[in-house]
């Protein structure tokens, strides 16, 4: 499945019209249709964007994986959308932190 074709699929799964999706993303619709005409592609900021709107991981919505979200991706969501402007240490330390508490939700959550 073409990548325009899985958004187009994922944004009706969820109730969602382009004019909603574009808006959560802060973007126009006819720039969000032009997307899911495959007439241009999104910005790797947006994909993650996309991805957080549609609730799935990244390399789900850009046809790597069938699987639809996994904790690897929602943590390098979480870190990727975060991270900006932390020292390279910051950064390590918050990578660590992120995975600490994704284990613990696990457990919480028995997920």
């Amino acid at each position: 499945m073409e990548f325009s074709e899985r958004l187009k699929k994922l944004r009706k799964d969820a109730g969602l019209t382009q004019v909603d999706v574009a808006n959560k993303l802060g973007i126009s619709q006819p720039a969000y249709a032009s997307w899911e005409r495959g007439i241009k592609k999104p910005t790797q900021d947006n994909l993650v964007k996309i991805a957080q709107v549609l609730n799935v991981s990244v390399d789900y919505l850009v046809g790597n994986s069938e699987e639809k979200s996994n904790d690897l991706d929602n943590i390098e969501l979480l870190f990727r959308m975060n991270s900006k402007g932390l020292t390279d240490e910051e950064k390590e330390i918050f990578r660590k932190e992120l995975i600490e508490f994704m284990d613990e939700r696990k457990k919480a959550f028995g997920k």
